[in-house]
């Protein structure tokens, strides 16, 4: 594929170096000299310096052979502008990242693709949304939900009394012989090398598991990972950026108990006005003292999502002392994921991250529904639909001449969510959940074409 990408910053240099991988023809866009030479240097791709909304340009950029066009500046007037010049211009597909989230709730009134605008991402919405779905299950601190979940995938760290650190995966399935539940991806403690886990796999303490589970199993791996469920109800919010607002908004409207602490006196003033059942505390949140005397004790779980990916560590940490049963912060940083479970906070999420993985999966090949990166591990998982013309269709899975490092986690079929094992036959209208490592992704896209 031909991708013209706008922006240099930390989305657009993310998903050029996931495409640089998969030998993507890319262009990348920026009037950045140093953002534009540390890409050039790191990638294998073009760059090219400039202004993305000029017509001169874009079409240096060769944009009417292109099959993408994605706007991803910190400009949302940039990226829309882009996006309509691109379609005008002969791109077949275009995506923008946009900061109103007003436009994304009112896609139904303004028809943006009439205007050449395909898709509106916002990563402040992405976030939001990420730390709902990581309240609503507690003990775990990765989730993404396929089919508004009917499957649904969640990520979790063994502890030493989980009933079956110790077994290999085909031993810990006899433990409940109704499987409702499959281990797709696993990274031993300490490294950084990402398993797809067999029968004869062994699970170990300290390992972090991914697993897709429907509707029912969510409750037996509560059991069998050793975690307790817990319910979370009083929330405390540190920032009333974009983010806070968006989740203090959402939780308000699913009837948790919010508090938010926001330092600048007027915005907190305007939060309040625009959420009258959430309580609003002007106030710095570095303040221990402060956290305390506004019942931090109290608190079920506490999200950091302010500008300062420090303040956010910081302050979660401070919350964990206090024996905060959630702790999620919002940080910049992508290098700062690997330390999330070493220094003791729950979840650590990064808004750039959620939209580039967002924006990835409109370039996977076949027919790509969903897709989601998984937290430091190298593996993808994506959600594809069997066409009549796919190799996987009427095929049973053990059959299937599926690469080793990728394993099918579920099906999506008739509106329920199936756990799939090895005499499980495909058939065409299935939507199949698929974990695999990046270099088994361009075979496994063949199989659904």
């Amino acid at each position: 594929m031909k991708i013209i990408i706008a922006g240099a910053g930390e989305v657009g240099f993310h998903l050029a170096k996931l495409l640089s991988y998969e030998a993507q023809e890319i262009t990348l866009i920026d009037t950045d000299k140093e953002s534009l030479a540390y890409a050039d240097s790191h990638l294998d791709i073009r760059v090219l310096r400039g202004d993305a909304t000029s017509i001169a340009v874009l079409q240096d950029a060769k944009v009417e052979a292109s099959d993408l066009v994605i706007g991803v500046t910190s400009s949302e007037t940039t990226n829309l502008t882009l996006c309509l010049l691109a379609k005008q211009l002969g791109s077949k597909k275009t995506i923008a990242r946009i900061s109103n989230t007003e436009f994304v709730d009112q896609k139904n009134l303004v028809h943006f693709d009439q205007l050449g605008i395909d898709e509106l991402i916002s990563p402040e919405e992405l976030a939001a949304s990420e730390i709902q779905l990581l309240l609503n299950q507690s003990a775990f601190n990765d989730t993404y939900e396929f089919e508004e979940g009917l499957l649904t995938m969640v990520g979790v760290f063994l502890p030493k009394n989980a009933p079956f650190v110790g077994k290999m995966v085909k031993e810990a399935a006899k433990i409940f012989p109704e499987l409702h539940f499959m281990p797709i991806a696993l990274q031993r403690m300490g490294t950084q090398y990402t398993l797809i886990p067999r029968g004869d796999t062994v699970f170990k303490e300290g390992d972090q598991v991914y697993f897709i589970t429907d509707t029912s199993g969510v409750e037996d791996l509560y059991k069998l990972t050793g975690m307790q469920k817990r319910e979370i109800k009083n929330v405390m919010v540190l920032g009333g950026s974009k983010v806070g607002f968006n989740t203090a908004r959402d939780l308000c409207s699913a009837k948790f108990n919010v508090r938010l602490v926001e330092k600048n006196k007027q915005k907190a003033f305007d939060i309040a006005d625009m959420l009258p059942t959430a309580l609003v505390i002007c106030g710095d949140g570095r303040n221990v003292e402060l956290l305390e005397e506004e019942s931090l004790e109290s608190m079920d779980a506490f999200i950091a999502v302010t500008g300062n990916s420090e303040t956010n560590i910081m302050s979660c940490l401070v919350a964990k002392s206090r024996k905060v049963k959630k702790t999620i912060a919002l940080v910049e940083n992508m290098d700062y994921f690997q330390l999330s479970q070493s220094i003791g906070i729950d979840t650590l999420i990064n808004k750039k991250l959620l939209a580039a993985n967002t924006i990835f999966r409109y370039i996977r090949r076949g027919e790509v529904l969903a897709l989601t990166r998984l937290n430091n591990l190298n593996a993808e998982i994506l959600e594809f639909e069997v066409k009549n013309s796919s190799v996987v269709n009427g095929e049973i899975i053990r059959e299937l001449n599926f690469p080793r490092e990728a394993i099918i986690g579920g099906v999506i079929r008739e509106g329920k969510g199936l756990i799939a094992l090895g005499d499980f036959k495909i058939t065409e209208g299935d939507k199949v959940v698929v974990c695999a490592l990046p270099k088994a992704i361009p075979r496994i896209e063949k199989l659904f074409l």
